[in-house]
C-alpha cells in the first residue's frame, strides 16, 4: 500500500483558498438555514396564537417548508456547490501533474470545468455514473461476506468493512474526476471511462490507502468530539440553557473541522494517490472487459462515450 500523505498535505495547504471558500460558503448556508427556519417557526407560532390556522394546518405548513428547503438545497448543491467542488478538484489535479500553483485558483478551476463540460449538469451526470460504477466494482472485487456466513461475529466485521469501503468509494469517484481534468481527451465520457479503467488496474493501493485515511478521519473527528465534551459539561453545571448552548458550540466546531478541513484533506490524499499510482499506466481493453463483466453501469458509460464520439463537437458555453 502506498500512502502519499506528505505530498498530498503540501498540495492541500497550497489550495487553502478553496478550502476557506468552502468553509465560508458552508457558514453562509448554515446561517441562511437558521434564519429560514427561524422565520418559518416564528410565523407559524404567531398564526397559531392568533387562531388564523389550526394545529394540523400548521404541521402541514411546516412540512411544506421543509420540502421547499430540501429542493432548494439540492438545486444549490448541484449547480453551485458542485461547481466549487469540481473547480477545487481541477486545481488539485493541476498541481499534482505540473507542480504549479495557479495564481487565481478559483478562476482557474472554474475555467477548467467550463472548458471540459458544456454545463455543470453534464459533469454531475458523469460523476453520478462513475459513483455507481465504483460501487459495483468494489462490491465485486471485495465480495467475501459469504465466506464468513457461518459466524455472526465475522459477519458483523465484514459488514463494517463493507460500509468503510462504501465510504471510501465516495472519495474515489473524485479521483476519477481529477483524472478527467488531466487527460488529453475532448470527450469527457471517454475520459471518465479511461479513469475507471485505470482505477481497475490500481484499485488495491488506491482503495487500501483510502480506507486507511477515511477511518483515520472518523477517528480524529470522534477524538475531537470527546476532547470538547467537557466544555458542555462545565457549562451544564451553570445552567441547562448554557449546557444546550455548549453542545451547539461543540457540535458546530466538530462539524466545521470535519467538513471544512478533514474531508478536503482526505479528498486531496485520494486524488494525489490515484494520479501518482496510475501515472505510468494506460487504459487497456482487458481491464475494461473485466470491469464491464462486473458493472452494468460501466457498460452504460462505455456506450455513452462511443455515442458522444459520433456526435459533432459543441463549443463549451462561455
Amino acid at each position: 500500500m502506498v500512502l502519499h500523505f506528505a505530498k498530498a498535505t503540501s498540495i492541500f495547504v497550497k489550495t487553502l483558498p478553496f478550502v476557506l471558500l468552502r468553509i465560508g460558503v458552508g457558514l453562509l448556508l448554515g446561517i441562511a438555514a437558521v434564519c429560514y427556519f427561524g422565520i418559518v417557526v416564528w410565523l407559524g407560532v404567531r398564526l397559531l396564537e392568533a387562531g388564523t390556522i389550526s394545529g394540523p394546518i400548521g404541521g402541514i405548513g411546516l412540512l411544506v417548508s421543509v420540502l421547499v428547503f430540501v429542493v432548494a438545497w439540492r438545486l444549490f448543491s448541484r449547480y453551485v456547490l458542485y461547481l466549487v467542488k469540481a473547480a477545487h478538484i481541477a486545481v488539485i489535479a493541476h498541481i499534482v501533474e505540473t507542480g504549479d500553483v495557479p495564481s487565481n485558483q478559483v478562476q482557474f478551476g472554474k475555467s477548467q470545468v467550463r472548458s471540459r463540460f458544456s454545463e455543470t449538469s453534464a459533469l454531475f451526470a458523469v460523476d453520478q455514473l462513475v459513483k455507481a460504477i465504483i460501487k459495483q466494482f468494489n462490491n465485486a472485487v471485495v465480495s467475501f461476506s459469504s465466506l464468513f456466513a457461518f459466524h455472526s461475529g465475522l459477519r458483523s466485521a465484514v459488514r463494517l468493512v463493507g460500509r468503510a469501503i462504501a465510504l471510501a468509494a465516495s472519495y474515489i469517484d473524485e479521483a476519477i474526476i481529477a483524472y478527467m481534468f488531466t487527460a488529453d481527451e475532448e470527450n469527457p465520457w471517454r475520459a471518465a471511462r479511461d479513469g475507471v479503467v485505470l482505477y481497475g488496474k490500481n484499485w488495491k493501493p488506491v482503495l487500501g490507502s483510502t480506507l486507511v485515511i477515511v477511518l483515520g478521519m472518523y477517528a480524529v473527528a470522534f477524538a475531537l468530539l470527546l476532547a470538547m465534551t467537557p466544555l458542555a459539561s462545565v457549562l451544564g453545571g451553570l445552567s441547562p440553557a448554557l449546557e444546550v448552548a455548549g453542545w451547539v458550540v461543540v457540535v458546530g466546531v466538530v462539524l466545521s473541522v470535519y467538513a471544512g478541513v478533514l474531508k478536503p484533506w482526505v479528498k486531496t490524499v485520494v486524488i494525489t494517490t490515484f494520479l501518482i499510482e496510475s501515472r505510468s499506466d494506460t487504459p487497456d481493453s482487458e481491464t475494461a472487459d473485466r470491469i464491464a463483466s462486473r458493472s452494468k453501469k460501466f457498460r452504460e458509460l462505455t456506450d455513452e462515450a462511443e455515442t458522444r464520439d459520433r456526435e459533432p463537437a459543441v463549443a463549451p458555453a462561455d
